[in-house]
């Protein structure tokens, strides 16, 4: 028997709808937001991130992708772009997800769609923060995580207190971050599972692991000119790996 999973997000975004499409439908925008995902732009092209295909090309309104696995599983992305008022947009996405072959322990489906809801939420509020703060700048994509999962939730916390988030931070906060190099900060994004903070040229974006016991990982969007790839990811990797005093 067939199994289904949908996520459906609508969100008003400050720009114009072409603008839009630009965040979601090429490879630059992606890396202001998502992750590195290049998408070649016709009917049938292809995306460099879970092997999938352009089945929906109509800018700069409409965009599906679909991928497929082995044992029956697909995956379908789809935006939709229309205008609102006062030049701005306004963004449907979903995310479709049909399993037609054994749904066993091992795939851990109920897992599965834990994370696709959150990180739904967490990604789509970068999309929103990088068309006010960042639109159209080039972004340098950073990730970096620790080599073991974990299950325990006081290793997030650590890392928190290591950014010097206080224990009753709240989404509005302004803090210096206590990262490699010190930058001013707005926390935009606080929930147990995911930490967003807003630089003057960044996104800060961390995951925490222990909810679905993985490795806690980073991934940030760095808008500085001078912004390094080699150098950053050696220096984020280097700061998350680094021995905590708490253990």
């Amino acid at each position: 028997m067939a199994r289904e999973f949908q996520v459906r997000r609508q969100q008003e975004l400050p720009v114009a709808p072409q603008q839009v499409w630009d965040a979601v439908a090429t490879g630059a925008g992606n890396l202001g937001w998502l992750y590195p995902m290049e998408i070649e732009p016709r009917v049938g092209g292809k995306a460099t991130r879970g092997d999938a295909t352009v089945v929906t090309w109509e800018p700069p309104h409409r965009l599906a992708l679909r991928a497929t696995q082995d044992g029956g599983f697909s995956n379908t992305l789809s935006y939709h772009v229309e205008p609102a008022d006062d030049g701005t947009s306004q963004l449907r996405m979903g995310i479709h997800w049909v399993h037609t072959g054994v749904v066993d322990d091992a795939w851990n489906w109920d897992a599965k769609t834990d994370v696709a809801e959150k990180y739904v939420d967490f990604h789509q509020h970068a999309l929103t923060e990088y068309l006010r703060h960042f639109a159209g700048r080039p972004a340098v994509y950073v990730r970096a995580h620790r080599p073991e999962p974990t299950a325990d939730p006081a290793d997030f916390t650590e890392l928190r207190r290591r950014l010097g988030l206080a224990d009753d931070a709240a989404v509005g906060d302004r803090l210096t971050l206590l990262a490699p190099e010190p930058v001013e900060v707005t926390v935009d994004w606080l929930s147990p599972d995911f930490v967003g903070l807003r630089g003057p040229d960044a996104l800060y974006r961390f995951f925490n692991g222990s909810t679905w016991n993985v490795p806690i990982w980073l991934g940030h969007h760095l808008f500085a000119e001078d912004a390094d790839e080699q150098r950053a990811t050696g220096m984020w990797s280097a700061w998350l790996n680094e021995p905590s005093r708490e253990r």
